[in-house]
């Protein structure tokens, strides 16, 4: 599929756009946003061809703020990387306080953000689930041994209250009533 590149400058209320590779060719639009779909129509009239058999690249030129926009745009992607490197070193962190027994309150506490999105970012990390979650098998065993103790206990104090009635039952027995 075939790339065109077009062209983007401001005049005046409109953006007149102009494509490179085809001399003669020009449209214009009132908003940026509706530049390609300008460039597709007058690209499908011009080459007498289909407006989605080929692809359209918009290049818009401001040279009065070329210098902002430049220095925005990399302001813009290098708050994106420090983003990513904060999203990964808390995780990280996350993941390490958990292995160390730390629970989520206090690591929210030491990272500076809500129990709550250390608990989802504890979630979304299938290292930190490990670490943080109890196994199946190990769940299972822990609720065999807290069943079997509750039934050692309901058996010792079943044989408490029939103690206790036993003394009762020999003395009406002695009294002979």
């Amino acid at each position: 599929m075939k790339t065109y590149t077009a062209t983007c400058r401001r005049s005046g209320a409109w953006w007149a756009i102009s494509v490179p590779e085809l001399k003669g060719l020009h449209t214009q639009a009132r908003r940026l946003s509706e530049a390609e779909a300008m460039v597709r129509d007058a690209l499908a009239l011009f080459l007498d061809v289909a407006p989605d058999s080929f692809a359209v690249t918009l290049h818009p030129e401001v040279p009065e703020a070329r210098c902002e926009l430049a220095e925005a745009l990399d302001a813009r992607q290098a708050a994106r990387e420090a983003d990513q490197k904060s999203t990964t070193a808390t995780a990280a962190a996350v993941q390490r306080l958990a292995a160390l027994g730390i629970t989520g309150r206090d690591a929210a506490q030491l990272l500076g953000l809500s129990p709550q999105r250390v608990s989802q970012i504890a979630s979304s990390s299938p290292a930190i689930r490990k670490t943080t979650q109890p196994s199946t098998a190990l769940r299972i065993e822990r609720h065999r041994r807290k069943a079997a103790a509750n039934r050692e206990q309901a058996a010792r104090r079943a044989q408490e209250r029939k103690a206790a009635k036993a003394p009762s039952d020999s003395t009406a027995a002695r009294s002979g009533t």
